[in-house]
């Protein structure tokens, strides 16, 4: 029996395929706000004992702000076929500083947990960010 678009089948990687969206089980959401929290309770700490500049977690409250908004429209708009919000448009802003946002977002929303090659790029991202950030920190510790 033929998989439509709407039912999962096991591909031949054993993989769920749904068209041609390669799915998987999402993170639990425990890993998911973990990370979150660990992350804002770290920043909190190096702005209060000021080690990071005070904008530098406006930057990162801003820009999460505006990724959790990006993926609660694309989830709207998913859920009604009309025009998405583009993929690339999503990383970009993880990567600039709003993956917090985006992570609760994902959660929330349950929108973007499952396709894989998105997760890859989103962790990926994030992972980049973190290391920007840690660049930064020892550059205005060693000033």
């Amino acid at each position: 029996m033929p998989a439509d678009s709407r039912t999962a089948s096991r591909g031949s990687s054993g993989r769920a395929v749904r068209g041609d969206r390669d799915l998987a089980r999402p993170l639990p959401a425990a890993l998911s706000w973990g990370v979150l929290l660990g992350f804002a309770a770290l920043l909190a700490g190096a702005v209060l004992l000021a080690a990071v500049p005070w904008w530098v977690a406006g930057w990162y409250a801003a820009w999460s702000i505006v990724a959790f908004a990006s993926y609660g429209v694309d989830k709207a708009a998913a859920k009604r076929s009309a025009g998405r919000v583009p993929e690339r448009t999503l990383h970009l802003v993880d990567l600039v500083g709003g993956w917090p946002g985006a992570l609760a977002a994902q959660q929330v929303f349950r929108h973007k947990t499952r396709k894989r090659s998105f997760r890859r790029v989103f962790w990926a991202g994030v992972a980049l960010n973190i290391l920007a950030l840690a660049v930064a920190l020892a550059w205005w510790l060693g000033r």
